[in-house]
């Protein structure tokens, strides 16, 4: 007879992070032991009006607390870390990292005022047991130190999970991606390789960072004025080699931007910028010295319009004034959507006498991400049994799953998945099982997850629309109108403007109101509904808008 444990699956169930550039969470589950791979972030969409931020729905661990044994980090960018303070909120369990990105995940949860979280740093190379998994940390390249990709030796077979990663080899810190360990797991069989997919539509290879090291050399070598450099405040590789070329030609360095402050000075502490004294000066001070003799580092790569870099464009920057001559460089490539306020930034600076360097006409910025060749040597030295590409939108997803296929992997071994879905694994088969709950929890102010597609459908209508308030007053005992109607625009027409228009309205509304007085209807939901169709269907008729129409009955 084949016993139970024989029979048991290895899930691996993406609850985020496919379709979409970020939110990354996964689970690896197996009997009782479940662990969580990442617990990222996105920043809302146009369309999401006034969120903050959009966390994964995590309904699925809710259900499973008591299997979770603990959430596993890949490297600290938001994407992977910045959803950590709302889930540990409800399901405290101990998280496991590199120093760096256990170091920015605990400045992340003071200011989240969150205690008694168990954080253990494991170094790449070691290996910590959780349940029935045991894990090794793998170091590799990425745009911030610390990154690894994970090798989980579970009761199935090895699963590897890349993370974020390149392949870099002259990286500035010096450690090099650890191909011998990738290559050493594929002699011994991988089950399953999930692969992040981000730059799979570039051919070649991704540059070293060390290319934007020497660009950064022959630009500060020519200016003769103030330097300006926006980049990613989590990118400390960059914003070391901007500290270098400061160095170089002699020159202070100021950071400018709260999440910018935030990395640099956890980044300094833990050891990871090399940061000699009396280089670092307060944004305060930097008045004191001659304009060739200073650099501010600043957020607002990404032309953000609250952003250090827009507000100074704009002069309205508390610490610092744009002067004509001053050079700034842009050290990023805008993510996809955020290329016209990125653009309108850009103009702004010339506008205001700036030089600007963006990535069209220099080498100022290179991805953290591998191309379509790194990808190749990673799959080739894994040889895993099973894939599933992970980390991209859906046309990324399908052009790594291609790659796999031109590399030998039969169709049926590769699981394109979408957030949510159960991919079931033995050792020798690999099935998609039943879907579980995922999907996005919006996050608005303090309030998280009461913001839905209603209220953000609502929110639009009234951001294209604007807002009608009816107010009507009725008499408590026989139901006839004592006063009223009045009518307030907000966002539709200026009333003074449209005399004539809100007159003929409020005229449709009596007209309403009496026939509904004269069939005794009392009922104020029936009463609110007509006072709509009635006016919607009038403003329709004249100016073809659809405002939303608000009727307030008070009693008296």
């Amino acid at each position: 007879m084949v016993s139970k444990k024989a029979l048991s699956k290895l899930k691996i169930i993406p609850l985020g992070g496919l379709f979409e550039i970020g939110k990354n969470i996964t689970v690896i589950e197996y009997n009782n032991d479940i662990i969580v791979i990442d617990c990222g972030l996105i920043f809302p969409e146009d369309e999401m009006l006034g969120i903050d931020v959009v966390i994964p729905d995590i309904t699925y661990l809710l259900k499973n607390r008591e299997k979770v044994r603990g959430i596993v980090l890949t490297h600290g960018h938001e994407d992977h870390i910045g959803a950590l303070p709302y889930i540990l909120k409800k399901i405290n369990v101990p998280i496991y990292g590199t120093k760096l990105t256990l170091g920015l995940v605990d400045y992340k949860l003071k200011e989240h005022n969150i205690k008694n979280v168990k954080l253990n740093v494991v170094k790449p190379g070691k290996s910590v047991k959780l349940g029935c998994f045991n894990i090794e940390f793998i170091r590799n390249n990425h745009s911030i130190p610390d990154s690894v990709s994970l090798a989980i030796h579970t009761p199935v077979g090895i699963v590897v999970h890349t993370g974020d990663f390149k392949i870099d080899y002259t990286p500035i810190n010096g450690e090099v991606i650890d191909l011998h360990k990738f290559a050493e797991l594929g002699r011994k069989g991988v089950l399953v390789l999930m692969a992040e997919s981000t730059n799979v539509e570039r051919p070649g290879y991704t540059m070293s960072e060390k290319t934007v090291g020497d660009t950064f050399n022959d630009i500060f070598m020519k200016a003769k004025q103030r330097i300006i450099v926006a980049t990613f405040a989590s990118n400390i590789h960059r914003i070391q080699q901007i500290i270098n070329a400061a160095i170089m030609f002699n020159r202070k360095v100021a950071v400018s931007g709260r999440s910018m402050v935030n990395v640099v000075n956890v980044a300094k502490d833990l050891g990871y910028l090399d940061l000699p004294d009396g280089v670092l000066i307060d944004i305060n001070e930097i008045d004191k010295y001659p304009d060739n003799e200073i650099v501010v580092i600043t957020t607002g790569s990404q032309g953000e319009p609250m952003s250090a870099l827009a507000r100074i464009a704009s002069s309205e920057h508390k610490k610092m004034e744009l002067m004509p001559g001053d050079l700034v460089i842009i050290s990023a490539t805008p993510i996809p959507g955020n290329e016209k306020m990125v653009a309108k930034v850009i103009n702004q600076l010339f506008k205001k006498g700036a030089d600007v360097i963006y990535e069209a006409l220099a080498d100022v910025h290179v991805s953290g991400h591998a191309c379509q060749e790194e990808l190749k040597l990673i799959h080739t030295l894994l040889k895993p049994k099973f894939f599933i590409p992970v980390h991209g939108e859906y046309r990324h997803l399908k052009q790594h799953a291609q790659l796999a296929e031109e590399l030998g992997m039969p169709r049926e071994n590769i699981f394109i998945a979408e957030n949510g879905s159960v991919i079931e694994f033995t050792k020798d088969k690999g099935k998609f099982g039943q879907q579980v709950i995922a999907g996005n929890i919006l996050v608005d102010g303090l309030g998280i997850g009461d913001v839905g597609n209603i209220v953000l459908r609502d929110r639009k209508h009234l951001s294209e629309d604007g807002l009608i308030v009816v107010v009507v007053t009725i008499s408590k005992e026989n139901g006839k109108v004592i006063a009223g109607p009045d009518i307030v625009s907000r966002g539709f027409v200026y009333v003074r403007e449209s005399e004539d228009l809100m007159e003929e309205a409020k005229e449709k509304i009596r007209v309403v109101l009496a026939e509904c007085e004269k069939n005794h209807i009392t009922d104020w939901a029936t009463l609110k509904a007509s006072i709509k169709d009635e006016l919607r269907n009038f403003l329709y008729s004249k100016i073809k808008r659809n405002p939303m129409i608000l009727p307030i009955i008070m009693e008296v």
